[in-house]
């Protein structure tokens, strides 16, 4: 008889393209996943993977089995939340965050989600948005917090927030007049996000237009590390004020004036919707509601 743990690893090679990829998924070897396909498709009497170099792909008959297992996934997911509520579910959960997030209020949501799903072991990776938009794609992570959305079409993006980007110097930073030009502030090393991000081209972009050339932007992949340099005295940095709040509190840093409006950082709660994991769209929802109900304040915060 066929069991539920076997129709789950068909199900897991079938998401995930491989064997290997699926032994790590379900935390057992490739040769596990080999031995339960290999029994599965015997009881079955049909091949349901063709299998070459690139990976493991679906055979027709496959992708009809694949239909009924993803009903049987589903149902159980009901069942559970129905007699149990949300609460009791459980499972593991691979979380992708970019660093603007952990700097604001990723502590507040992992508090949420310890406290109201204690059935939820979290896997956490930081990466840059690009990073974490490729590892979604390819199942490596559930859940992606990120400079969103995501727009392949498979995608579901749940908007979270926006941070506009602010100059931050140190207290002691010498401000000419009530605000600076561009072409002033382009006179001091600009400290901001990684080559290749949103942020750091639409700051390229920003110059460009205004006519301002020299501009020196010295990319960091790290906010920490842009905040100490900032700190440092090092350069101006472009970040949002919201990841430097602490030291802006305290008076170790301040807002410089300036007299353009600067790109705005979008962020949304992005996966892509499987009958096996509920667990994204709930930790998305609640994503959402920190991000909103939080100290960081409403979706587009006053500047």
């Amino acid at each position: 008889m066929i069991d539920l743990r076997t129709l789950e690893t068909f199900y897991f090679v079938a998401q995930t393209g491989g064997f290997n990829r699926a032994a790590e998924k379900l935390h057992t070897t490739q040769p596990a996943v080999s031995a339960r396909i290999a029994q599965l498709e015997q009881e079955l009497n049909v091949r349901l993977f063709d299998r070459n170099k690139h990976g493991s792909h679906l055979t027709a008959k496959g992708r009809d089995l694949l239909r009924y297992v993803e009903q049987m996934i589903a149902l159980r997911v009901e069942l559970v939340s129905a007699i149990a509520g949300d609460s009791a579910l459980r499972g593991n959960l691979h979380l992708g965050v970019s660093d603007t997030i952990v700097h604001t209020w990723l502590p507040e949501l992992l508090k949420r989600l310890s406290a109201e799903y204690p059935g939820i072991t979290l896997s956490i990776d930081v990466d840059a948005s690009a990073g974490l938009a490729e590892a979604l794609l390819n199942n490596a992570i559930d859940v992606a917090l990120l400079m969103g959305p995501i727009t392949a079409g498979h995608v579901t993006n749940v908007h979270l927030c926006s941070y506009p980007l602010d100059f931050i110097v140190r207290s002691d930073f010498a401000e000419i007049g009530a605000s600076m030009s561009l072409r002033k502030i382009a006179g001091y090393p600009i400290i901001t996000f990684a080559r290749h991000t949103r942020p750091h081209s639409e700051l390229k972009e920003l110059f460009r237009r205004a006519g301002v050339t020299g501009v020196r932007l010295f990319a960091n992949s790290s906010l920490s590390s842009i905040i100490r340099m900032t700190l440092d005295g090092l350069g101006i940095a472009a970040i949002p004020k919201e990841v430097a709040l602490e030291h802006l509190e305290s008076g170790r840093l301040r807002l410089l004036a300036h007299e353009e409006t600067l790109p705005v950082l979008s962020f949304t709660a992005s996966f892509i919707p499987r009958s096996d994991m509920p667990l994204s769209g709930v930790v998305a929802k609640l994503a959402q509601e920190v991000a909103n109900d939080g100290a960081f304040g409403p979706k587009h915060p006053s500047r």
